[in-house]
């Protein structure tokens, strides 16, 4: 694997990165993008539909390539890894918690939060002990034998940040993750961001929501594939 860089302090840097797709006409999702998240930091990330958000979040889980420029994740100069090392850094740095939650409906809760530790080299002996941590964490522990669609759009997204958590990833990142959810159950999960990033995680939240932008330590605004301002 690539040598680590220095700065242990980053967690997340991208240097002028840009990422484009194919045309015609060709389209310029992001545009020389320049951002460093700090170890624990909370960030949330706003801006009009089409201004790149989702486009940059798919970089930062090293589900897309950069087209130009460099990303350094955890000290790990990324661009440069072979596929099956990208796999690796993803599986044991990042969890992903989606508008859409991406639970199996055919798998307990358990077994849900048990999926996500099967590529991160978790010791099989050891997820289920972990995965009955995480929704002690998230206050679901009286749920790990339901089935996910017997479950409230809350619990849903509860069951998802305990699987996201459950390996102790370094960087969760957050797509509009109260999307589905009303505004009482939207404080409760956010609520549950506050604890992780009190004990120490790294958040990245994309979000049409000011009152759960507000939630954030710093705010990035994005517009025509360009970070329009950091606050």
């Amino acid at each position: 694997m690539t040598d680590l860089l220095a700065d242990g302090s980053r967690m997340i840097e991208l240097i002028d990165v840009a990422r484009s797709f194919p045309g015609p006409p060709e389209v310029r999702a992001l545009r020389s993008i320049d951002l460093r998240i700090d170890r624990g930091e909370y960030v949330s990330m706003v801006g009009p539909s089409g201004s790149g958000k989702s486009t940059l979040l798919n970089l930062l889980g090293l589900l897309d390539r950069p087209s130009v420029g460099d990303y350094i994740l955890d000290s790990v100069p990324t661009t440069v890894l072979e596929p099956a090392e990208r796999a690796r850094l993803r599986a044991r740095t990042i969890g992903f918690v989606f508008q859409a939650f991406h639970l199996l409906p055919d798998r307990t809760v358990l077994e849900n939060v048990m999926t996500a530790m099967l590529y991160n080299g978790t010791p099989r002996a050891h997820r289920e002990r972990l995965a009955r941590d995480a929704l002690d964490r998230v206050r679901l522990s009286h749920r790990i034998d339901f089935s996910p669609t017997t479950l409230s759009g809350g619990e849903r997204q509860r069951v998802a940040v305990a699987r996201a958590v459950a390996s102790s990833p370094s960087v969760l990142l957050a797509d509009e993750p109260t999307g589905n959810l009303d505004d009482d159950t939207s404080d409760e999960v956010m609520g549950l961001f506050d604890e992780l990033h009190q004990e120490g995680l790294t958040l990245v939240v994309i979000t049409h929501d000011a009152t759960v932008a507000a939630r954030a330590q710093r705010t990035v605004r994005m517009r025509d594939g360009r970070i329009s301002e950091l606050a």
